[in-house]
């Protein structure tokens, strides 16, 4: 194992082990705390995911909110996200979701802070805390964690892609495997193995496009649009959360000419970056990601069980 790695390791595995033994404080809310998180930096879908389940409980009724960091943002402190707000202010993916949803989102470093915050504004309803699986000073009620095909052979930080070690995945209540993910490669014990399929909502284009993004795995978008039958002449990558600016555009503009593409196309979140550059880049397609949890009745059930939230279906 990589030196760095293993001390990196050494250093997870204690500051676990402090939260285990009830060394290190946790703090509670009032409402029911659901994380939804992963064991690895980037790119498993807990946005997407998230997105997904809060759907399924607004189908339901449920009452809810969102605690995010706020990753990215130029501000600090707690905030109500304001959707029509800029990512500067709130981050991209927390707007993204308040767009989405239209519930609270509140972001904050502290995400108890946070949470007391929502529940002074909202009520002790059930939060949503994203990106929440290390953040262990909120106790939460049930946890969820992603799991990518690539995990299982990935190292820890900063040799690999892992936050924790795999066997942390002991603490989960479900993981859930996206796409080609098989449980056989994973130390799952006593968690719920839940399913997701990933993709995107396919456009009707049959011209050429360009294709940029700041995500993660931007491949794998690349990937998806082809396999949707959109035609691509180019490509552009740049850092995932990248804030666009004008000399972006420029770049873009130029990569696009020279395969004389006809349309332009990105993700959400990137469009979400782009604010107010994006009618600089004509015609856009701005193309949805999709997450389809199987047997999402149970999911959502066992979700509420237990939590202690219930409503009729």
């Amino acid at each position: 194992m990589n030196p760095l790695a293993a001390l990196y390791g050494g250093v997870v595995r204690a500051r676990n082990d402090l939260y285990d033994r009830g060394t290190l404080t946790v703090r509670r809310l009032r409402g029911p705390v659901v994380s939804i998180g992963n064991v690895a930096v980037g790119g498993s879908g807990k946005t997407p995911f998230l997105i997904a389940l809060g759907e399924l409980l607004l189908q339901r009724g449920i009452a809810f909110d969102v605690l995010s960091r706020g990753y990215g943002r130029a501000t600090h402190g707690v905030a109500l996200v304001d959707p029509g707000g800029s990512p500067r202010d709130f981050g991209d993916e927390p707007l993204l979701i308040a767009r989405k949803l239209r519930v609270p989102v509140i972001v904050g470093e502290q995400r108890y802070v946070a949470g007391q915050f929502a529940e002074q504004r909202f009520g002790p309803q059930l939060h949503l805390l994203d990106d929440g699986f290390q953040h262990r000073q909120l106790a939460r009620d049930f946890d969820i964690v992603m799991v990518t095909p690539t995990d299982a052979r990935d190292a820890l930080l900063p040799a690999g892609r892992l936050r924790e070690p795999l066997s942390s995945l002991a603490r989960a209540n479900a993981v859930v495997l996206t796409n080609s993910s098989s449980p056989q490669d994973l130390p799952i014990h006593g968690a719920q193995l839940w399913r997701v399929t990933r993709g995107i909502i396919a456009l009707q284009v049959t011209a050429p496009c360009f294709a940029f993004c700041g995500i993660a795995r931007p491949q794998n978008f690349f990937v998806d649009l082809r396999a949707a039958g959109i035609p691509l002449c180019g490509t552009m990558t740049f850092s995932d959360h990248h804030r666009y600016t004008r000399s972006d555009i420029l770049s873009v503009q130029a990569e696009s000419k020279r395969c004389a593409a006809a349309a332009f196309v990105t993700t959400e979140k990137d469009a979400i970056n782009l604010a107010s550059l994006a009618a600089e880049l004509s015609p856009l397609h701005i193309v949805a990601a999709r997450m389809q949890l199987h047997d999402s009745d149970s999911a959502v059930d066992a979700i509420l069980a237990r939590t202690g939230t219930w409503m009729p279906r």
